[in-house]
Parts: C-alpha cells; structure tokens; sequence
C-alpha cells in the first residue's frame, strides 16, 4: 500500500508516496549518510536540521522511530 508523506518526511525520502518499508529504508539511507546515528551509542539518532522537523530536536532511539514517522503518514 501507497502512503503520503508530510512535506517535512518527504524532504528526507525524496518522494511524495511510497510504502511504508520504503519510508523506513529512504530514512535510514538519510541517517547514515548525514551521519545522524550516534557514535558511542548506535541506537541512538541524533536528528540534524531536516530529521528534527520530523523527530524533534532531542536524540531519539532506533526503536521509537516508526512513531515519529507514523505522525508524517497519511493514507
């Protein structure tokens, strides 16, 4: 199934729809190559100016991630 994407998720995924498998990998693809993810605890996401609009500004774990994203979802 097909999801839209906020303005704010769609900046990090480059897309205005895709599956939500698809959100969570273009999410990652973003945090590593901005180098978000923490260094001594890689379970932590530490956002950057783009992330923050979606996860806030404080640094979130991995695992709490689908609930930041699922506010940026739409059917």
């Amino acid at each position: 199934m097909m999801y839209c994407v906020s303005p704010e998720l769609e900046a990090i995924v480059n897309s205005k729809k895709l599956t939500r498998p698809q959100i969570v990998k273009k999410v990652w693809v973003y945090i590593k190559a901005h180098k978000c993810q923490d260094a001594k605890n890689r379970r932590m996401i530490n956002p950057d100016a783009k992330l923050a609009l979606v996860m806030g500004k404080k640094p979130v774990d991995m695992l709490k991630l689908a609930g930041h994203l699922n506010k940026h979802i739409k059917k």
